[in-house]
C-alpha cells in the first residue's frame, strides 16, 4: 500500500498526516500529528497511530529539526517514511497569487515563485517554504506537490474578483480578491452533486467553511463565482478573532484617533476582534456556556456573527439566482447546531427548511439536515483538507 504525507507548515508548527488516498473520507489517517512551539525553550510532538497517542518534549529550535525530530518519533512506531511506501509528499501553501490556479509539483523554480509571493501572505507563505525545503531535503527522492488554498478561486469573474480601486494601483501591489480555504470548498463542493443525485454541471450551492477561520463560497456547477474572503484572510465572515468586513475608514480612523501604528492595528484586527473581540473567548463550546449562563456579550457576539453570515448567504442566493443547497462544514459547522438552525431560520419562503431532529442528530458524517420537501437541500459535509492535499500529490507524482 502507498501512502502520502501530508505538512501543514505554520510559523512556529507543522501539522503532519500520513494518508491512504485511496482511503474513505471517513477513515482515520494512517498517522498524524502535530509539531509545536518552534523557536521556544520548550517545544513539543505528538504523534497519534492506531489509536494511541505519543508525545516528545523537547526543544526543537527550528523546522528542520522539528521535521527530523517528527519523523524519528514516527520512525519508532513503525509509520516513518522508511517504514511505509510514502509516494508523494503533499504541502499547503497558503498564497498562490495569480500565478498558481492547480496544485504544482515543486522544483527549484516554483519555490522561487512561492517566495516572489510572499509579500501578499507575509505571515504564511515563508512557514511553508520553510516545511517545503526541509521535506524535500529530508526526502529528496520522493516528490512533493504544493496545493495552494487560493486555487480554487482563481477563475472568479472579473467583477467578483476586483475591488473598486485605482486599476494601476491595484495592478502594481497585486490587489484583488484571491480568496482562502479553497481546498476546503473544492473538496466539500465536489461531495454534494452525488448527495442531490445530479451531476456537477447542474449543480449551484453555497458552501459554508465555519471554523475559527470562517469563509463562504458562490459555487455555479463546480466553478467559484463568489468567496468572502479577499486579498487576505481578514475580510468577509466575523471569526473566532478576525473581524471579518468593516468600513475600511475604521483603520484610517484609529490611527489618527488612537495613534495606533500598522502593527497594532494588523493585531486588533486579526487576533484581538471577531467573536473574541465582542464576547472575550473565541472558542464556541465556551461561547455556547456563556449565552446559557445569560452573559450578555456572548449573546451580542454570538448575533453579529449570525448577522453576518445570513448576510453572505443571502447575497450568494441571488448571485447564483437558483440554489439547490446549502452545505456548513469545519468545525463550528459541522458541530455547532444552533450556528446552522438560526443562520437559515426563517428562510422557509425562499424553499429553505431545517429538519430540527436531523439537524440535532451526532455529527456521523455527511448527512442531509432539511426536510424531505426542502426546495433547498441543506447538508453537513465534514472537510478533509489533507485528503484532498493527498489524492492530488499523488494524482501529480504518478503523472509526472
Amino acid at each position: 500500500m502507498t501512502y502520502a504525507l501530508v505538512l501543514n507548515s505554520g510559523s512556529s508548527s507543522i501539522k503532519f498526516q500520513v494518508i491512504d488516498p485511496h482511503a474513505d473520507a471517513e477513515a482515520d489517517p494512517k498517522a498524524s500529528g502535530l509539531v509545536e512551539q518552534i523557536g521556544e525553550p520548550q517545544g513539543q510532538i505528538t504523534l497519534k497511530t492506531g489509536g494511541e497517542k505519543f508525545t516528545l518534549n523537547t526543544e526543537i529550535p527550528d523546522h528542520s529539526a522539528g521535521l527530523s525530530l517528527a519523523f524519528e518519533l514516527m520512525e519508532e512506531h513503525q509509520v516513518g517514511p522508511k517504514d511505509l511506501d510514502i509516494s508523494a509528499v503533499g504541502h499547503r501553501v497558503v498564497h498562490g497569487g495569480m500565478l498558481f490556479s492547480h496544485p504544482e509539483v515543486i522544483t527549484d523554480e516554483i519555490i522561487d515563485m512561492i517566495r516572489d509571493l510572499i509579500p501578499l501572505a507575509p505571515l504564511h507563505n515563508p512557514a511553508n517554504l520553510d516545511g517545503i525545503e526541509v521535506a524535500r531535503r529530508i526526502l529528496p527522492d520522493v516528490p512533493h506537490v504544493a496545493v495552494f488554498d487560493t486555487g480554487f478561486f482563481h477563475s472568479m469573474p472579473p467583477a467578483a474578483a476586483l475591488y473598486a480601486i485605482n486599476a494601476e494601483v491595484a495592478l502594481n501591489n497585486g490587489v484583488r480578491r484571491y480568496g482562502f480555504h479553497g481546498t476546503s470548498h473544492e473538496y466539500v463542493s465536489q461531495q454534494v452533486p452525488a448527495l442531490l443525485g445530479l451531476p456537477a454541471q447542474a449543480v449551484n450551492q453555497i458552501t459554508l467553511h465555519l471554523g475559527n477561520g470562517a469563509s463562504c463560497a458562490a459555487i455555479r456547477g463546480g466553478e467559484a463565482v463568489d468567496t468572502s474572503m479577499g486579498m487576505t484572510p481578514l475580510s468577509g465572515l466575523v471569526m473566532g478573532t478576525r473581524s471579518g468586513d468593516i468600513d475600511p475608514g475604521i483603520v484610517f480612523h484609529l490611527a489618527r484617533n488612537a495613534g495606533m501604528s500598522i502593527d497594532e492595528l494588523d493585531t486588533l484586527l486579526n487576533k484581538q476582534s471577531g467573536v473574541k473581540g465582542l464576547s472575550g473567548v473565541n472558542d464556541f463550546r465556551e461561547l455556547r456556556k456563556m449565552i446559557e449562563a445569560e452573559n450578555q456579550d456572548a449573546w451580542l457576539a454570538y448575533n453579529v456573527y449570525i448577522h453576518q453570515l445570513r448576510r453572505y448567504i443571502g447575497s450568494y442566493m441571488i448571485a447564483l439566482g437558483r440554489v439547490n443547497a446549502i452545505t456548513f462544514t469545519a468545525g463550528v459547522g459541522e458541530n455547532d447546531r444552533y450556528v446552522r438552525a438560526d443562520a437559515l431560520a426563517g428562510l422557509e419562503p425562499y424553499g429553505i427548511k431545517i429538519d430540527p431532529e436531523r439537524n440535532a442528530a451526532p455529527n456521523t458524517g455527511a448527512r442531509e439536515i432539511s426536510t424531505d420537501d426542502s426546495a433547498v437541500k441543506v447538508f453537513v459535509v465534514p472537510t478533509n483538507e489533507e485528503l484532498a492535499i493527498a489524492q492530488y500529490a499523488v494524482e501529480l507524482a504518478n503523472r509526472g
